[in-house]
């Protein structure tokens, strides 16, 4: 696999990027950090004409697949009236309408530009309402680069975050102002007792409880039976917000999301990725009592491209083709045939493993015993066994992110060939990492 032409491109990049990248998370190390050239479908081509049997798919964004043709041709549609207005427009009331019909419990919309912005907001939005300022989040959940939520998140040093029966907000970066961290409570995910003790304590003063309701940075570790229950009437017994951040399952595992699939319904839910198939777009929805203080003389929302015609008619489009649940079941159809299938490879090379999640973004696991069921048990997992295995892969066309906390995602135009020549390529991988 020829890579000069990349390597150049990120000689090149390194002189006017730090690391040569726009994102921490996109560098890979020095002589290994991958530059694209382009996407088609559910293919991944670097600047060298090597492709890739794409399941990393931008973070999970990519729904459908890259350069999906119905979504840019409503883009495009779109955009010869214009982009801005600094006024509602059709396309923002279009997408909004889609959203409320397919997403249970959301009965406002706001637009937004990323899932960080949407969360800000969401927190903001849970203070104004509750008139309290503190928050609690779980271990190994990811909700954005802003400095209220920035803890524990997967990249957690355990040593920093206290024992599991008393653990603390570890910021996960320099530069977040320490008084933040009195604002923020963080308990184990999957942890009944911790959690009910926890909120017993400081339940009066807690504004929102925000989850994921799949870690999409942990290995797509899910909740236990009984679990979303538990947050939902801890947070009715104490008058919390409860604030479920679909930025990764929202329009993947189900068309209403992580509350259609689990049949448990947020206060608010925050939405991006699958919502514009690669378009930036984001969205925050929820209970009308709460949203409501949203507005002039109110909570302040807004952004000089929040609802811009790019975005909104991108998620139109998408939206448009996921509602009736054909597209979500063929996705999840060939994901379970996908997992399924490296399950069995790995198996027959004898490697414990676990698979985590749907079919659309499943989680791979490489450890003996019983599943992980939050990010501290995940930190036990064979971590260097799965990179090794990856990287392999990622030679012989396939790529999965080398990092075993992000899930496979999976797209629309992956097809069942793919899906074969992905298995025939990992028990090659599986090989080579082991042999």
């Amino acid at each position: 696999m020829s890579l000069s032409k990349t390597q150049s491109a990120y000689e090149r990049a390194s002189k006017v990027l730090p690391f040569g990248v726009t994102s921490n998370f996109r560098f890979w190390g020095e002589g290994k950090t991958p530059i694209a050239a382009r996407g088609e479908g559910a293919y991944l081509y670097d600047l060298d004409g090597n492709r890739y049997i794409d399941y990393r798919l931008a973070f999970g964004p990519v729904i459908l697949g890259h350069a999906y043709e119905a979504v840019n041709r409503r883009v495009s549609e779109a955009i010869g009236d214009g982009t801005l207005f600094a006024m509602t427009h059709m396309w923002e009331i279009r997408a909004a309408e889609r959203i409320q019909r397919m997403c249970p419990g959301v009965d406002r919309v706001r637009f937004a530009n990323s899932g960080t912005e949407a969360t800000m907001h969401a927190i903001r939005l849970a203070r104004t309402y509750t008139g309290r300022e503190k928050v609690l989040k779980f271990e190994g959940h990811y909700h954005g680069m802003h400095d209220y939520l920035l803890f524990s998140t997967a990249g957690i040093k355990v040593e920093a975050a206290g024992p599991p029966d008393a653990p603390v907000p570890a910021p996960q970066t320099p530069g977040i102002p320490r008084v933040i961290s009195d604002l923020v409570l963080t308990a184990p995910w999957n942890d009944f007792e911790y959690l009910e003790k926890v909120v017993t304590r400081h339940g009066e003063e807690l504004a929102a409880i925000i989850f994921e309701p799949i870690m999409g940075n942990a290995a797509s570790i899910g909740p236990l039976p009984g679990w979303l229950e538990h947050i939902r009437a801890l947070c009715d017994r104490y008058g919390i917000v409860m604030i479920m951040d679909e930025v990764k399952t929202g329009f993947r595992v189900a068309p209403g999301g992580a509350q259609e699939l689990f049949g448990v319904q947020a206060d608010l839910v925050t939405y991006a990725k699958a919502l514009g198939n690669g378009f930036p777009i984001a969205a925050l929805g929820g209970k009308q009592e709460i949203m409501d203080h949203i507005g002039p003389g109110r909570m302040l929302q807004g952004g000089t491209y929040t609802g811009n015609a790019v975005g909104t008619a991108a998620a139109d489009a998408v939206l448009e083709l996921l509602e009736d649940g054909e597209v979500l079941r063929s996705i999840n159809a060939r994901g379970e045939r996908l997992s399924g299938g490296l399950s069995e490879i790995l198996t027959r090379h004898g490697i414990a493993h676990h698979i985590n999640g749907p079919g659309s973004m499943f989680g791979l696991v490489l450890t003996e015993g019983d599943p992980p069921r939050n990010i501290r048990e995940w930190l036990q997992t064979d971590q260097a066994l799965y990179t090794r295995i990856a990287m392999e892969l990622i030679k012989r066309g396939a790529m999965p992110d080398p990092d075993g906390r992000e899930p496979w995602f999976l797209c629309y135009a992956l097809s069942d060939q793919d899906v074969d020549d992905t298995l025939t390529a990992f028990e090659e991988a599986v090989k080579a990492a082991t042999g």
